[in-house]
């Protein structure tokens, strides 16, 4: 800070510095009484900003040839100041010095101020050099202040040093000037410092300017708590003092803490001001708390404030966020009903529609009809459209809205750049994600996770952890987000070890409280199989959100554990907690897995009646999977028939399972049907019911479909099961020799099929889908992945070591048989996940008791 004490003398003089004769005292001006009342005109003028006027008649009094005071000119200068009109200020400091009329340091102050305001810090340093011994505190104040505004804090410090260097005594302005540099978390220690003198000098309880400063210098730094101090301590407090206060609660994410002191405001009899409304209605969409934020809008229709632009953004968005079932439909009222639009407010419906409930199109047709007015799309504009591309995954039209930002010249901003990475990614178009993070001007941190999550989103592991291992390289400081993506990551492929080492970084860097995190490790655990460290995890957890008991909820569905899942939810609901959609599909599909049908059709029924939620598609689609799979086949199609929405694929898909699984082909040409009218490329549709065709030894059919299928080129997912063996996986397909241990492996297997032979195990031919001799029908059961990742899992870990095999596909009846034999032969335990659920076998029984 030293070495920027005497900064202020090496910078040049301005060119608007007058000449030497232009100081000099001229003579007295001649006496023009006939103007007087002009110049009382003007003077008014000035004080209520009207700089237009103001010169118009300053015109006037130049053609008369007639002086004008200084204090005229002062006048104008507040004026601009006010206005921040920064073309009309320079034509009066031009005016000024062709006047020759000596400046006083009220007008040179007023320059300094009117130069740093508008942002000119070149200006303002010249006008304050040519000022010399004339300097007082006021213009030192000025310079301090605009060294601040231009985000030059360690000059602002160099200039008050120097301004103590002199004995100059600062006053409340300079204090809280020097504090607004502070806010600078570099300087926080110098605050702290200033704090003391404040303190001395009876600023902190008595001069709101200062107390403001001190507030919003705490609250920069993240001190909450100090800045609460500060503001209990003023014994005057004013509108500013209050809505800084508020506004800073809100900013921070002290949604209530900002709600209890606006409410304090209220009764203490100040009237609100647009900017602590705007911040407390801000806090009501983070509390997602409607009503609230209805009472607040009344207020604002009370008061006068509902046409105020930040209000009506403010109001647009929190009925965006607070909307039940994602409707737009207070938000768009709300919108329309704003006298004048800005692009906070365009931008702030737009996000509405993009974060509601499959509001992306009317998103895109609000951002064409804002490119056909006047007001142009910013960076959080573009960022959101881009989003709403990503929603659809529609990567050309992605690529249409950056051209527009190219355009517009926001290409280098990385908030817009990290969109399209995202964009990309969501589309399944990694390698386009890459060559946008690659051309970025700048990458951060959230570049990097837009990568990580892209990766992850998109089912590529490795390439997610290695840009983790680029982050921890360039030492970015992984974040909570980026966290949570790469659990989801270990998740998605059941690497329990990378969960576990990515758990014991986090507890490191004191992430242990944080709820997004806690609700990322409950889901890994428990998609990794583990769903006792789920248990600990949630039971540890302080603070628990909607997010944490759907979460762990999920997880006792996927095991088969309905009565652990009803259990936690009820005790949800004991404690108070809206359920959201997410939580009543988890509970839904709880009931689904063991046939708890009546149990279900009440928790369904629950939804709208008790929470006000209206059935999704996902919600339907569960109650045909908990009909279908208990054998009411005909009430699930009745099911669908009557629903107030008409099917879709997952619907009809789900239909199509439960009659593959009881052999109902009349039901499951119906389901087929209707699935390949709304999307004639899914081969799903035509697997199943070639399936079904084959269970029913229809041979025929099955040839059919199979060449139709040939025809469409469609083909069928590839089997695949997969087991982590010390931090390395290890894959393997049907056949599979490829692996350098398959001789091994096939020993192994033929040895436990002859074994658990002699237990009772028959090997199921229906479960071969291939109209072939019965002898080749048990080889290729033999050949199922999964019984192949369960012997090299034999192979190679030892008892008591659970072996953990994931595989992509539904498991069949046959593996599913002999892996309970193999669990009883072996005294293992054998944990086994399926695309659809968790099967734990021990002693010969499984987890899901036959019911899957």
């Amino acid at each position: 800070m030293a070495s920027t004490l005497h900064v202020l003398t090496q910078i040049p003089s301005h060119p608007l510095k007058p000449s030497p004769t232009s100081r000099q005292n001229p003579s007295p001006p001649a006496k023009h009484s006939h103007l007087k009342p002009i110049k009382k005109h003007l003077t008014r003028l000035a004080d209520s900003s009207r700089c237009h006027e103001d010169r118009s008649i300053l015109d006037i009094t130049t053609e008369l040839d007639a002086p004008v005071e200084l204090r005229a000119y002062s006048s104008l200068l507040r004026s601009c100041i006010r206005s921040r009109d920064l073309r009309h200020g320079r034509l009066i400091h031009r005016r000024l010095l062709l006047t020759g009329l000596p400046f006083d340091s009220v007008i040179s102050n007023s320059l300094i101020t009117l130069y740093s305001k508008c942002g000119d810090w070149d200006s303002a340093l010249a006008v304050f050099n040519q000022m010399g011994e004339e300097r007082d505190v006021v213009s030192w104040t000025a310079m301090i202040s605009a060294a601040t505004e231009n985000k030059m804090q360690g000059r602002a410090l160099s200039i008050f040093l120097e301004m103590l260097d002199l004995g100059l005594i600062p006053n409340e302005f300079t204090i809280s000037s020097v504090l607004n540099a502070c806010s600078n978390p570099d300087f926080s220690k110098v605050g702290i410092l200033l704090l003391g003198s404040a303190i001395k000098a009876g600023f902190c309880k008595r001069n709101a300017s200062v107390a403001g400063a001190l507030i919003d210098m705490f609250a920069k730094n993240g001190d909450l708590a100090s800045a609460r101090r500060v503001f209990d301590e003023l014994l005057e407090r004013n509108e500013v003092v209050w809505t800084l206060m508020i506004t800073r609660y809100a900013q921070h994410g002290l949604c209530l803490d900002a709600v209890k002191l606006f409410v304090e405001l209220v009764f203490d009899d100040f009237v609100p001001d647009q900017y602590s409304l705007s911040s407390v209605i801000s806090a009501c969409s983070e509390l997602e708390s409607v009503l609230l934020g209805k009472q607040l809008h009344s207020l604002a229709i009370r008061i006068g404030f509902v046409s105020d632009v930040c209000v009506g953004c403010s109001l647009v968005n929190m009925y965006a966020k607070c909307a039940e079932g994602g409707t737009m439909v207070d938000s768009r009222k709300v919108f329309d009903q704003m006298p004048q639009h800005n692009v906070m407010s365009w931008t702030a419906i737009i996000s509405g529609y993009v974060q509601g409930d499959r509001n992306d199109e009317h998103a895109l047709s609000l951002f064409l009809k804002m490119l056909e007015g006047k007001i142009k799309p910013n960076h959080f504009t573009y960022s959101s459209i881009l989003k709403a591309c990503a929603n659809l995954s529609n990567a050309e039209l992605g690529k249409q809205v950056y051209a527009h930002v190219i355009k517009s010249g926001l290409a280098f901003v990385n908030f817009v750049g990290n969109s399209l990475v995202t964009m990309f990614a969501n589309s399944g178009r990694m390698e386009d994600a890459c060559k946008a993070f690659e051309v970025l001007y700048e990458k951060n941190l959230v570049s990097y996770n837009a990568l990580v999550d892209g990766y992850v989103k998109n089912s590529n592991s490795e390439g997610a952890f290695e840009i983790f291992q680029q982050i921890e390289s360039m030492n970015l400081g992984a974040n909570a987000f980026t966290f949570a993506s790469l659990l989801s990551s270990a998740a998605s492929i059941g690497v329990m070890s990378k969960g576990q080492k990515l758990h014991g970084q986090l507890l490191k860097m004191g992430y242990e409280s944080d709820i997004c995190i806690n609700n990322a490790l409950i889901s890994m655990y428990s998609k990794c199989g583990n769903t006792e460290d789920a248990c600990s995890v949630f039971d540890e957890m302080r603070y628990r959100n909607v997010i944490s008991w759907t979460s762990m909820i999920t997880g006792f569905a996927k095991h088969g554990d309905a009565h652990c899942a009803l259990q936690l939810f009820h005790e949800m609901l004991s404690t108070g907690l809206r359920p959201n959609e997410v939580t009543y599909v988890a509970v839904l599909s709880a009931c689904s897995h063991v046939g708890l049908v009546s149990e279900g059709l009440k928790i369904f029924h629950s939804m709208q009646r008790d929470h006000g939620l209206v059935p999704r598609m996902e919600h339907y689609a569960c109650m045909v999977d908990l009909l279908g799979r208990s054998g009411c086949v005909e009430e699930a199609f009745k099911f669908i028939t009557s629903m107030p929405l008409k099917a879709d694929v997952l619907v009809w898909k789900t239909l199509l399972g439960a009659c593959r699984l009881h052999q109902n082909v009349r039901l499951g040409e119906i389901a087929t049907k209707n699935i390949i009218e709304l999307d004639p490329s899914d081969p799903a549709a035509y697997i199943l019911l070639s399936n079904l065709y084959a269970v029913a030894g229809r041979w025929q059919d099955v040839a059919k479909m199979r060449s139709g299928m040939k025809e469409m080129k469609l083909s069928k997912e590839a089997g695949m099961s997969w087991i982590e063996v010390e931090k390395i996986i290890h894959k393997f397909h049907v056949a599979d020799t490829s692996h350098p241990q398959a001789q091994e492996i096939f020993k192994k297997l033929d040895e436990l099929v002859d074994e658990i032979k002699i237990l009772g195990y028959v090997p199921d031919m229906d479960c071969v889908l291939h109209d072939v001799e019965e002898d080749l029908k048990e080889l290729y059961l033999l050949q199922h992945s999964e019984k192949i990742a369960v012997a090299f899992g034999l192979l190679s870990t030892k008892s008591p070591r659970p072996i953990r095999v994931f595989k992509n596909l539904r498991v069949c009846g046959d593996c599913h048989t002999a892996i309970k034999f193999i669990s009883m032969k072996t005294s293992r335990e054998i944990i086994l996940r399926d695309s659809n659920r968790f099967h734990r076998f021990r002693n010969g029984e499984c987890s899901c008791g036959g019911y899957w």
